[in-house]
């Protein structure tokens, strides 16, 4: 009898450590995995009906089947559905808009998608996932329309464009030029409304603007500016350097950079000078002066600048400089400003006030100063023998801002004055010249007030 019920007992342990067995194999085997098919919807919470949506589903165990349901107020519409005999560890899938899109007037819809993997779980049934998304439809481009902008710009020169642009859910707005420069708008005057200057460097042979505006449901609207092209011609300057010149100026300032040490060549030493410094010293000054400030401006009113009393224009802005040694090219560059000359360390005194955004030594501009006068019009005063304000500073009208002298990579004592506009080198001379300033700024700004006071 004993023994009977000793078989028992362990007949009944056996079966139970099966059992355990079973459950622990069912619990940690990947065939009987519990965890749901992750779903992803790549999506900002916009749909303009026009795209397809991109849905992503992934599982350890293998996508067996997946829906993607369109539930509007009124009505349910099977998107999608696929069932596949081998199981895929990850899918990809664009879902069509409905037909019916464009007939729909809901504001917003869901997506539902359904998901289900080849896990033996839950009964060899498999675990299913269900999420809803829920998208605004847009199915509207934004509303772009150009209110004035200057009749021309010239090669090396700038334009003024006031613009007016609107969209429920609007994401961005920018204008693109042909040479892959962005140029931010500034609000202007009531809301809705923008402006913005433009400019056509130098060293590009052609120039198209467009304004373009984008919603949060990738609706696009373009507009092009209607700006007559005018070329120009600047100099081109041969310059032969010769051993006074490298033994010098450029051993002097070679031993001032870090990018000429060790550097024994006094051609090498040049080139580095003239392209590598240069360069560094220009994308300084262009990330200071790339900024547009976002406040609303009702008017922008800009007197003709001209720095320094009786001076003389002793090199021009746009001019090409090509250099030689011994009848060989060694390098070349383009002067970006307009130097002027007068008294050896002569008052520098700007004729519009602004905000000073920087006051330090750059390399070959030596002492610099630049004033922001607001849209994104910046003025620089380099080679300055000293400089009266600090970053940071407000200048005023004729106030002595610096005086001209010789830092940097100057020969004689002289001023480098240069306009720059969201970060591209503009002629200075339009900038001094009150007829063209009053028919590409002060006249445009003027109609389209009018213009938008009309509305």
């Amino acid at each position: 009898m004993r023994r009977r019920n000793g078989k028992s007992s362990l007949g009944v342990k056996l079966i139970f450590a099966l059992v355990i067995a079973g459950a622990v194999y069912v619990y940690s085997s990947a065939m009987f995995e519990r965890e749901v098919p992750n779903i992803n919807l790549h999506s900002n919470g916009y749909w303009n009906l026009k795209k397809p949506l991109k849905i992503d589903i992934d599982d350890s165990s293998g996508v067996k089947s997946y829906s993607v349901i369109l539930k509007s107020k009124d009505d349910e519409n099977t998107l999608h559905y696929e069932q596949f005999i081998t199981p895929k560890g990850s899918i990809s899938i664009e879902v069509e808009p409905p037909r019916s899109a464009y007939a729909m007037k809901d504001k917003s819809i869901k997506i539902i998608v359904q998901a289900t993997d080849a896990s033996k779980w839950n009964f060899l049934k498999g675990n299913t996932s269900i999420k809803e998304f829920e998208l605004k439809i847009d199915k509207n481009r934004p509303e772009l329309s150009i209110i004035s902008n200057s009749y021309k710009i010239k090669q090396g020169g700038a334009a003024l464009v006031i613009f007016k642009v609107s969209d429920d859910n609007l994401k961005e707005f920018y204008i693109q030029t042909n040479y892959d420069k962005k140029f931010k708008a500034q609000p202007f005057y009531k809301e809705g409304y923008y402006i913005s200057l433009l400019a056509w460097p130098v060293v590009h042979q052609n120039f198209k603007a467009t304004i373009i505006a984008n919603d949060f449901a990738d609706n696009s609207s373009k507009v092009y500016i209607p700006l007559y092209i005018k070329t120009k011609k600047y100099r081109i300057s041969n310059i032969k350097l010769n051993d006074s010149f490298l033994k010098g100026k450029i051993a002097q300032l070679a031993e001032e950079f870090a990018e000429t040490q060790g550097v024994e060549d006094s051609i090498e030493q040049f080139k580095i000078i003239n392209e590598d410094v240069r360069a560094k010293n220009e994308k300084l000054i262009h990330e200071i002066t790339s900024k547009v400030s976002d406040e609303m401006i009702n008017d922008f009113k800009i007197n003709k600048m001209y720095p320094l009393k009786n001076a003389q224009v002793v090199a021009s802005f746009g001019d090409h400089r090509k250099y030689s040694y011994e009848g060989n090219n060694i390098s070349e560059s383009y002067h970006l400003g307009l130097d002027l000359a007068s008294n050896a360390q002569a008052q520098i005194k700007p004729q519009n006030s602004g905000k000073v955004v920087y006051s330090d030594y750059n390399g070959l501009y030596g002492n610099m100063p630049i004033i922001h006068h607001g849209l994104g019009l910046y003025t620089l005063y380099g080679h300055c023998s000293s400089v009266n304000v600090n970053s940071g500073d407000f200048a005023n009208i004729k106030e002595n801002i610096a005086n001209t002298g010789k830092s940097g990579y100057a020969m004689g004592d002289h001023l480098h004055f240069g306009v720059l506009i969201q970060g591209v080198e503009v002629r200075p001379a339009e900038w001094m010249d009150q007829e063209w300033m009053k028919l590409n700024i002060s006249d445009v700004i003027k109609n389209a007030k009018e213009i938008i006071d009309r509305s």
